[in-house]
């Protein structure tokens, strides 16, 4: 049979195309966001030889390598990783929120979990006495009240207590582009408000660890030896989509952004979608002045078994249908607010813990609009955007 032969000029445009094409495939796999735990080269010689316990959940995975979990990582390149610590959701991620996590043992691995939520938020001594190193690996969302950077405060003080380092395998903050809304006030101290810091703070978790470090937000002014292996190929205006959803009632990139702005309806009598399949994207309560689009909250296992109003008709609003910004705003809370004509009783007591302070709530109930209420923290924020200059890692 004959064979056809290429023409020089041919064959050149061929390679040329195959070399562009390789090019290409590198540069995106360049510009693609490396989370910390996805870059063992700056971290893997600081393990050899120590007792590992790591913090860890679903989040904590290497999506270059099939979405591989960190601790599986670990162990494959002979870490001794002893113990794994989780926070509110579970190892897994699929505890309703506040609900109840117990300790256990991981069935792939062997390896001990212990509970980082419920009545042990913070690792008791005999918890970490035999470790070396404790690690930080948990996809934060970038509100104040979103309780993974609650735990890695506890974690930071539990080491500075124990003469342990800590080190944070850093991820993009998907939030990370803006700041927004209260700082908390001196009083409102909480689970869902440790530091004085905004509702959308601009921090990755790394950046917060040396915030809190250098400010000694810790209990009696103490410091830890502290490491943050950071993101690579980031910075603080680059987009992140979320490989994995960080908790099982923010189950896509939309719910994330939406989610300073809704989360205030868990202070409230407005539910915010939870038991459905689309949480913290729409509200809405049992009565149709409140608007067009309805929906039933029910018990969902693995997101919401028992959710606020569950098997009640709910009208009010679908933000997946609006043409939003996506960044935090108090519209939605005013327009619940208004329409209700509750007065009080629209708020319930988890409301001012929630803000992290009561002028919030005060402000509301007064009838100020969203541009005053705004207006009232930005002496607050101007401190803070020069406080956050000094811990920003990705300029």
């Amino acid at each position: 049979m004959k064979q056809t032969k290429l023409s020089p000029f041919i064959y050149f445009l061929s390679v040329a195309l195959i070399i562009l094409l390789n090019s290409i495939s590198t540069l995106a796999r360049q510009g693609t966001p490396l989370p910390g735990a996805e870059r063992p080269e700056l971290y893997l010689k600081q393990l050899e030889g120590k007792k590992i316990g790591i913090v860890a959940n679903q989040t904590s995975i290497l999506t270059q390598s099939d979405n591989k979990h960190v601790v599986d990582f670990l162990l494959e390149k002979g870490v001794q990783v002893k113990k794994v610590f989780v926070p509110e959701h579970g190892f897994r991620g699929q505890a309703d929120a506040g609900e109840k996590v117990d300790n256990s043992v991981d069935s792939k691995t062997g390896l001990p979990i212990i509970s980082l939520y419920g009545n042990n938020k913070k690792p008791k001594p005999e918890q970490i006495q035999e470790l070396d190193i404790l690690i930080f690996d948990l996809q934060d969302v970038g509100a104040r009240f979103f309780t993974y950077i609650s735990t890695m405060h506890y974690l930071m003080e539990a080491a500075a207590e124990n003469g342990k380092k800590v080190i944070i395998f850093d991820r993009p903050n998907p939030n990370g582009n803006y700041i927004a809304g209260p700082v908390r006030q001196k009083g409102y101290e909480s689970f869902v408000g440790m530091h004085p810091i905004p509702v959308v703070h601009g921090l990755t978790v790394g950046e917060l660890a040396q915030m809190i470090n250098g400010e000694k937000w810790l209990k009696g002014g103490l410091t830890v030896d502290l490491k943050v292996i950071p993101v690579g190929n980031w910075d603080h205006q680059k987009p992140y989509n979320l490989p994995v959803k960080p908790s099982p009632n923010l189950p896509n990139d939309l719910s994330v952004k939406l989610y300073p702005s809704t989360c205030f309806f868990e202070g409230t009598i407005v539910s915010l979608g939870r038991g459905t399949q689309f949480p913290f994207q729409v509200y809405g309560y049992p009565d149709p002045k409140f608007g067009d689009f309805t929906f039933t909250p029910v018990s969902i296992d693995g997101m919401s078994k028992t959710p606020p109003l569950q098997d009640k008709k709910c009208y009010g609003v679908d933000l997946r249908k609006e043409l939003l910004t996506h960044e935090f705003t108090l519209k939605y809370l005013l327009d619940a607010y208004q329409k209700s004509g509750k007065g009080q009783a629209f708020f319930n007591n988890f409301f001012n813990t929630l803000a992290g302070t009561d002028q919030l709530k005060k402000m509301i109930m007064e009838g100020k609009t969203e541009a005053e209420i705004t207006a009232s923290w930005e002496a607050d924020l101007n401190k803070y955007r020069v406080l956050r200059k000094q811990y920003l890692i990705y300029n």
